[in-house]
Order: structure tokens, then C-alpha cells, then sequence
């Protein structure tokens, strides 16, 4: 996640990208994303197995900022938010979820 002036980068992992982007585009979710407004989307990457997902999660933190970007670059050189066309509604409503899953 980053903020639209692309300042600031944030790592994380989840087993609902679509459901905890919704969280932290709409700021239910206290802590860093909150504090630096980053509600943009800009990089993926899917695992099947969540110990490969957090090995890579921890990769990606330990690296520099000029090897985030490069990451980005790659995939999304525009650094347009990939989820900008995702939500109409709550995604966790149809799942029976609160806004804190």
C-alpha cells in the first residue's frame, strides 16, 4: 500500500487482499497504513502457502526502498491503484464478517 503521493510504502501480509484493502481504504484499521493515509494499492504478489506468503512479506521489508520501487516498476510502472475498480459495497458484508477480520 502507498499514499497517492507515493511517499511512503507499506508490507503486509493477508489471506484477504480484497477484504483488508477495503479496511484500509476506508481507515478501519488503526496503525501505520492509518497514520500515513495509504490507501493505494500498487503491488501483489499470491501464495498458496501462507509461510511462503510471510518469508516473502519479510524479504521485501528487509530490502531497500530503491528495491521496492524497482519491484513496483516492474509490474505497475504507472503506480496506479489495482484495486481502484474492486468495491461497490463492503466485501466483508456478503462474507458475514465484521470490519475487524
Amino acid at each position: 500500500m502507498t499514499n497517492w503521493t507515493n511517499e511512503v510504502l507499506y508490507t503486509g501480509v493477508t489471506s484477504n487482499l480484497e477484504q483488508r484493502v477495503w479496511q484500509h481504504k476506508n481507515k478501519l484499521i488503526d496503525g501505520f497504513t492509518k497514520r500515513y493515509n495509504l490507501d493505494k494499492l500498487v503491488y501483489f504478489e499470491q501464495f498458496q502457502d501462507s509461510k511462503n506468503a510471510i518469508k516473502r512479506e519479510k524479504q521485501i521489508k528487509n530490502r531497500s526502498r530503491k528495491k521496492k520501487d524497482y519491484l513496483v516498476n516492474l509490474k505497475n510502472p504507472e503506480w496506479r491503484d489495482l484495486s481502484q475498480d474492486w468495491y461497490s459495497e463492503d466485501p466483508s458484508a456478503s462474507l458475514g464478517m465484521t470490519s475487524n477480520g
